[in-house]
């Protein structure tokens, strides 16, 4: 059974908890043919304003540009085999300016506040200026919280997305 919240700091605490012990991601794209594309990846994620915000440190390849260049529409799924999962619907645009990539590449040094990250210089050596390091800013409208143990889960949508 589904409840929606008003709030999302009505489920960010099992969001936050699932993905602290879940960490890897499927997300999924789709291609001008409406054709999906998954890959697992591990976005850091924080909440700005009330709302949760994903920064995901990605290398730029010709099929991820092709995909969100025709639709920016994205969806993280996690999960794990007590069967609790999270679903994250978004938009994810590539945030080009050094400011992000900075701020992200410091959200991956640091776990963000799930406690998730690495170490990014194991990947792009130079640093948030590394020509091969991008960032993905995630942008979600809607988030479901799913519990494993009764299958029970609460979803919250972006006021702008009801």
């Amino acid at each position: 059974m589904a409840t929606k919240v008003d709030s999302f700091s009505e489920i960010a605490d099992k969001f936050f908890e699932y993905i602290g012990d879940i960490r890897y991601c499927t997300m999924i794209t789709v291609d001008k043919k409406s054709r999906p594309r998954a890959r697992v990846l591990l976005p850091v994620w924080e909440v700005v304003d009330g709302r949760p915000v994903g920064w995901l440190a990605a290398y730029k390849t010709p099929v991820k540009v092709a995909h969100l260049a025709n639709n920016p529409q994205t969806t993280y799924s996690y999960w794990n085999p007590r069967q609790n999962a999270v679903f994250v619907d978004s938009v994810s645009t590539w945030a080009e300016d050094m400011e992000n990539r900075t701020y992200a590449w410091n959200l991956y040094q640091k776990g963000s506040p799930a406690g998730v990250g690495y170490d990014p210089y194991n990947f792009w050596s130079g640093g948030p200026a590394d020509p091969k390091y991008h960032v993905l800013r995630i942008d979600p409208w809607r988030v479901q919280v799913l519990r494993g143990s009764d299958l029970s889960s609460r979803i919250w949508t972006d006021e702008s997305h009801r």
